[in-house]
């Protein structure tokens, strides 16, 4: 039964540009990068770092973290990909949908490590800046799920209830068409946003750093995927009777009170610096550097080069004194 304000499901799935066809899902997925990156270079920028690092932490989290969240969807969605009528080469057509958030956070968690080592950046100093930034992101990528009609929840008579076409091959069999469906791509977004206001709430409060903050996000976001994974019905692994992904989410909350604890124990200082020891913002040690006025004069000026020359012009264009010997004796008759 179609609902006054039940959500339909898109009619569009990609706009095509002459040969080019240019997916919605991917879309979402970029802007939500392009967003995270804007935030977190910020918030990097303001702890004394490089904003021009987190480029070199976009790519390495990127790609890794693409390769992680398709193997690990592939390995959750098994029968999807092998078996009798199936086409293993669908592994690569990651832009028909099929990635996994938890996977995308190990790919993307090694990412960041090799990042670290090479913009000196400390691991958990960007991990905590990040963490408003990957929250956003998430909130958008998953409207790609709504345009892709798909990792829609059971029944329900809600209002709010998702429309989607008898013809979906996710649609459960048995159920008639008209069926309205748990919106779970939008309780999740929702719950991102949420998550937003109220860590950034609690960092303007006990600035939490050396990870702690990385860690509160992922109690928060793991109690809210643990509830959407469970409205779910699309195939998925099961172990000990659970889904996979909801066991996910429940390792997430674990690991996440375990890294805060670990962390407050180790660190119990404020951090002065996102950097490893040893390493420094590049800008900083341009400064450093280049502190020999004596050399670097010509480079930077330090407020008393104007001065100086300017004496120093005087001094040049000062016409000469024709007869020194004719002022001595006049400074002495006076």
């Amino acid at each position: 039964m179609i609902l006054p304000l039940s959500i339909p499901s898109p009619d569009m799935q990609f706009l095509q540009i002459g040969p080019l066809r240019i997916y919605f899902y991917a879309l979402c997925i970029i802007v939500g990068i392009v967003l995270a990156a804007i935030w977190t270079a910020r918030r990097i920028g303001l702890r004394g770092g490089e904003r021009g690092a987190v480029f070199d932490f976009l790519v390495w989290s990127l790609v890794l973290g693409i390769v992680g969240a398709r193997l690990y969807h592939v390995v959750t969605h098994w029968g999807d990909y092998f078996g009798a009528g199936k086409n293993p080469m669908e592994i690569l057509a990651f832009w028909n949908g099929g990635i996994a958030i938890f996977g995308a956070l190990i790919g993307g968690g090694i990412g960041v490590l090799i990042a670290s080592r090479i913009s000196g950046i400390r691991f958990w100093s960007f991990a905590d800046a990040l963490v408003p930034g990957l929250l956003l992101a998430q909130a958008v990528g998953r409207l790609g799920n709504w345009f892709n009609h798909e990792l829609f929840g059971g029944p329900t008579t809600l209002p709010w209830g998702l429309e989607i076409e008898s013809t979906n091959p996710a649609f459960p069999i048995g159920l008639p068409e008209g069926t309205l469906f748990h919106p779970t791509f939008l309780y999740e977004a929702l719950w991102n946003l949420l998550g937003i206001v109220v860590l950034l709430a609690i960092e303007r409060k006990l600035r939490p750093r050396w990870g702690t903050f990385f860690a509160m996000y992922l109690v928060w976001y793991g109690i809210g995927r643990a509830f959407t994974e469970s409205l779910r019905v699309d195939p998925s692994l099961l172990f000990l009777g659970i889904r996979t992904n909801v066991l996910a989410a429940l390792l997430a909350i674990v690991a996440g009170i375990v890294i805060y604890i670990v962390q407050r124990k180790r660190h119990v200082g404020l951090e002065f610096s996102v950097y490893l020891p040893g390493r420094s913002n590049p800008l900083d040690s341009i400064l450093s550097d280049t502190a020999n006025r004596d050399e670097y004069f010509h480079v930077i000026d330090r407020g008393d080069a104007a001065p100086a020359a300017q004496a120093e012009t005087v001094a040049d264009d000062a016409p000469a004194d024709p007869d020194p010997a004719g002022a001595t004796e006049t400074s002495k008759s006076l």
